[in-house]
């Protein structure tokens, strides 16, 4: 997986959102291991401070859970809070957005696309 830091925001919160979306995703099930702060610092060369960061907002979230001398698993009913976490986030703060720029366009209803070229 190749990630390319956005400058404007910190890298542990970039990584705590990349671990978030492979969980969304299905890349990361529930009961499995997190790569290893080593493993993650060695392959994006970061400063492993930087991924314990991302890796206790996740365990703060209560998304993950530290099996003490095996890592960090992702915690049973994690990718459900987190969608439905994900999907609170979008109405309350993109959608408010998009329906501006929707209106500011002047769309109908009928000129919506009903589905996306990914969803075909």
């Amino acid at each position: 997986m190749t990630i390319h830091w956005n400058g404007d925001t910190p890298i542990y919160i970039q990584l705590y959102q990349q671990v978030i979306k492979r969980i969304l995703d299905g890349n990361i099930k529930e009961g499995e291991a997190l790569p290893s702060v080593r493993k993650v610092a060695a392959e994006y060369q970061l400063n492993p401070l930087t991924i314990s960061k991302a890796y206790q907002m996740l365990q703060d979230d209560l998304y993950v859970e530290k099996q003490r001398g095996k890592g960090l698993f992702v915690k049973l009913g994690a990718p459900q809070r987190i969608l439905e976490t994900e999907r609170a986030s979008f109405l309350s703060t993109e959608w408010p957005l998009i329906l501006q720029q929707i209106s500011r366009l002047k769309f109908s209803v009928e000129e919506l696309p009903r589905t996306t070229k990914e969803n075909n």
